[in-house]
């Protein structure tokens, strides 16, 4: 199964925010989407699940075009997505949190306990309410109730953000596990070095535009780009 985009041109109001924008993410494949704040990458995530719709080119997975679904047929078709800020139901459970993952595509037991599973905390608390659980376990819950959604693809938009790096490491761990699984993970990630530490390829955006795809190897080798195009040093 494959994710494609192909030259996405999206738009808010007249400001042309993606511009032909196409890249590719693979089963089993863990795809980096890396750029500077405001350089269009959640806004690719939104596109990809129909929160913003392009003006033109195509979304596709394996070749049903995504584009002409409403935003909530999307997860039905197996791209669930973990929003920057987790967007929890704070005033219900864990358990019910994740029972709403189940809905999506009709997941039952075994699927709940494959989420809980990859994060045991969860078990622990699932009669607690989630708005009442800590910033990590907030992250973990919001992932966990994604995979309940049984997704081919998983869009994570900065699962580290504000998180401690035993916690980072964590979130990190599992995303190799559903690689393993088969599972495509699109990962937009500012913590440059997790980002490099676990995909198998980089895509750069920058203004809306795709101005690097490469490995993460080729990226070490080219410390320039990586200074120029993101500001970092490594």
């Amino acid at each position: 199964m494959t994710l494609t985009l192909d030259r996405v041109n999206c738009y808010y109001g007249e400001s042309h925010v993606l511009r032909d924008v196409s890249l590719s993410l693979g089963a089993g494949e863990v795809l980096g989407l890396l750029g500077r704040n405001g350089a269009g990458k959640t806004t690719t995530l939104r596109a990809i699940m129909g929160l913003l719709r392009p003006r033109s080119g195509r979304i596709a997975l394996d070749g049903a075009d995504l584009g002409r679904l409403p935003a909530h047929e999307i997860p039905r078709h197996g791209v669930a997505y973990v929003p920057q800020g987790r967007r929890l139901f704070p005033h219900l459970t864990v358990e019910e949190n994740l029972r709403m993952g189940l809905l999506v595509r009709g997941g039952g037991a075994d699927t709940l306990e494959t989420a809980l599973a990859l994060f045991p905390v969860l078990r622990e608390r699932l009669r607690q309410r989630a708005g009442t659980l800590s910033g990590g376990q907030q992250q973990m819950l919001a992932t966990a109730r994604a995979l309940c959604a049984r997704p081919a693809m998983l869009l994570l938009d900065e699962p580290s953000e504000g998180l401690m790096p035993a916690l980072v490491d964590r979130l990190l761990e599992a995303v190799v596990t559903l690689k393993g699984r088969g599972v495509g993970v699109l990962l937009v990630e500012q913590k440059v070095d997790a980002a490099l530490a676990i995909a198998d390829r980089i895509v750069i955006i920058e203004t809306g535009r795709v101005v690097r795809e490469a490995t993460p190897a080729a990226l070490a080798a080219e410390p320039e780009v990586l200074l120029r195009h993101l500001g970092v040093r490594r």
